[in-house]
């Protein structure tokens, strides 16, 4: 396990602080201001996948062309105008990335894409979205990085990369859920912000979705709902494959021998002090040659703010790690 050298001011050291000024204005507004050529010039892309499925994304091409492509994943409920997502395609843009920013089932503007309902486990579309970008856009190097419940899918792709034929040259997964039972207990027993917050975000998109496929026909359910337990509860055995949100939860948690196939270059990167991913989970992960374990003694849930002008120590070290590789 590899020590980080994020070290942010006394007063950004908090978890929480690190967590919620992320994802506030005080960041997200000047970030679009810094990002608007990078918005202004995407491309909108609806990718073919497997049993008639589409996924969306937003494709930026660097002045000048670029021999590498990042493709990047956004976490549970964001999308690729979060903030994260935004500074990190910028930074990568800037740097001569060519970027892609795909976007989960039923997340962004998406929803209306597909009639069946999100779940975490809907890895398939995922790798066949990732060889349709890397078909459509060729490149030398590709990367793969991915924030929160997007590093969890971005690790689970790159398990099984060689099975599938994708050419990746490293991944990145910070914070990714580890295991997602102790995700939502963390949710739902920690800081009641976090919880409200995905609550909301999660029935909203649910509504959004209705507004698409009335069919579904949850309406009267969903005002019942209080917790991310109870949504769970509901949506699981009627929407997914599994029973219960127990084996649920087990069926894309990254514990266990899930990575044991790992062959390629990975970097999982987690803040000790993250309020919603516990760190000691770590040691539930099979470990391979090809996957570096990073933590930091700060950074909350997807924070590490290097100062107060809210900078992402993140993109720096995507920027680093993805410049590596060819040298790996």
């Amino acid at each position: 396990m590899q020590d980080s050298g994020f070290n942010p001011p006394p007063l950004l050291r908090n978890a929480h602080v690190q967590t919620l000024i992320s994802s506030t204005p005080l960041r997200s507004w000047p970030l679009r201001w810094r990002t608007r050529k990078l918005r202004a010039e995407a491309e909108s892309v609806i990718l073919p996948c497997s049993d008639g499925v589409r996924l969306h994304g937003l494709y930026n091409a660097s002045d000048g062309g670029s021999d590498k492509l990042a493709i990047l994943l956004h976490g549970w409920e964001g999308d690729a105008e979060s903030s994260y997502q935004l500074s990190t395609a910028n930074t990568l843009y800037r740097a001569g990335f060519d970027v892609f920013r795909l976007h989960l089932r039923d997340h962004g503007p998406s929803h209306h894409l597909n009639p069946e309902l999100y779940n975490s486990t809907r890895l398939q579309e995922v790798i066949d979205a990732v060889a349709a970008i890397q078909q459509r856009y060729p490149r030398a190097r590709t990367f793969l990085a991915g924030h929160s419940l997007g590093g969890n899918f971005a690790l689970r792709v790159a398990a099984r990369a060689s099975e599938h034929h994708l050419e990746l040259d490293r991944v990145v997964a910070v914070c990714p859920v580890l295991d997602p039972w102790r995700t939502i207990n963390a949710l739902e027993n920690g800081s009641q912000i976090y919880h409200r917050y995905f609550v909301h975000r999660w029935k909203r998109s649910l509504r959004i979705k209705l507004d698409h496929f009335p069919e579904l026909g949850y309406a009267d359910s969903l005002l019942e709902m209080q917790t991310l337990a109870d949504m769970n509860d509901y949506f699981v055995p009627r929407h997914t494959p599994y029973p219960d949100s127990r084996s649920y939860y087990q069926a894309y948690a990254l514990t266990g021998d899930t990575l044991a196939n790992l062959q390629v270059p990975a970097q999982l990167i987690l803040s000790e002090d993250d309020p919603m991913i516990p760190a000691d989970d770590l040691t539930r992960i099979a470990r391979t040659d090809a996957l570096t374990i990073e933590t930091t003694r700060y950074g909350g849930h997807c924070g590490f703010l290097v100062n107060w002008q809210l900078d992402g120590w993140i993109d720096r070290r995507l920027l680093q790690l993805f410049g590596q590789s060819e040298h790996y």
